[in-house]
């Protein structure tokens, strides 16, 4: 039932300089993407700024992914919400613009309790005839997607995944042993993608692939192909570009990147910044030194 195995990217959403969404840069990253074997498109996640959008463009950004992607590929569209009925309104807007799959965060800043999450899940669940991958991150969402919890969803006949970004290995391993082939487990964190594929993982859902897709895709290939040794390599060798990418406020970081890389990226909308120039100094030596071309 997986929607992919392999890459996901977390695709940014590139502006232009007057702040609109720059479609021409969007289809050239898709296109980037494609060319490098990335497995599967993720759009409008928070690295894709959905919460910067208005409902609108959120759509529209999908539907204009479902387009270019021309089932080359899954597209999978955020549509999560910390109110449960703009959540559904999200999610059946995702579905008329073509999406294979959701990707729904847990609740923001509401803070509900595991029950009201499992209610929460049900209901968007229940609107839609999607697969749907739940999304754990608690370090934005103040939420943690419990094991148990997990587990009760599992049983939710289109919740298919979870995307598990705590960064706790523990919960994850427990995630595993709870709910086994019931739901598919995808590294939401670029440095643990090889830890969870350990634990059963069947791919990430990465940040990283937007400036490196072919090496992200070839990291998760080779430990699903059993060649586990070269799969922990690349994980390793990638570390300090992963952290170079995280020294400020995702997707602050990334955007720079790609803009050294050539791409019309823009800057993030506010209250996001452009990033300082010390970490920029710190990403273009991290760029040089995994071996990314940039201007």
């Amino acid at each position: 039932m997986a929607l992919f195995t392999g890459s996901g990217v977390a695709i940014i959403t590139p502006f232009d300089e007057s702040g609109e969404i720059n479609y021409t840069a969007f289809e050239e990253l898709i296109e980037f993407q494609i060319k490098n074997k990335t497995d599967a498109i993720i759009v409008c996640g928070t690295t894709g700024e959905a919460s910067a959008l208005t409902d609108d463009e959120q759509l529209e950004c999908i539907r204009f992914a479902v387009s270019v992607v021309n089932k080359r590929g899954p597209v999978i569209a955020g549509a999560g919400s910390n109110y449960t009925e703009h959540g559904v309104y999200l999610c059946k807007g995702s579905e008329k613009a073509g999406a294979d799959g959701l990707l729904i965060v847990t609740p923001y800043y509401n803070k509900c309790t595991q029950k009201g999450l499992v209610k929460h899940y049900k209901t968007l669940a229940a609107s839609v005839n999607l697969p749907i991958i739940v999304y754990s991150v608690k370090a934005r969402t103040s939420l943690n997607i419990e094991p148990e919890t997990a587990y009760e969803l599992s049983r939710i006949d289109n919740i298919i995944a979870i995307k598990e970004a705590s960064s706790d290995i523990v919960q994850i391993a427990r995630i595993a042993e709870l709910c086994g082939d019931d739901l598919a487990l995808y590294s939401g964190n670029d440095d643990q993608n090889v830890p969870i594929l350990s634990l059963g993982g069947i791919g990430c859902i990465s940040v990283a692939a937007n400036v490196a897709p072919l090496q992200t895709h070839e990291m998760m290939t080779t430990f699903l192909s059993g060649d586990i040794k070269t799969s922990l390599r690349l994980q390793l060798e990638m570390l300090p570009l992963i952290r170079a990418l995280f020294n400020e406020v995702n997707p602050i970081p990334v955007k720079a990147a790609l803009n050294l890389m050539g791409f019309n990226a823009g800057v993030p909308r506010m209250p996001l910044t452009e990033i300082e120039d010390v970490n920029l100094a710190r990403l273009k030596q991290a760029m040089t030194d995994y071996g990314l071309a940039w201007e």
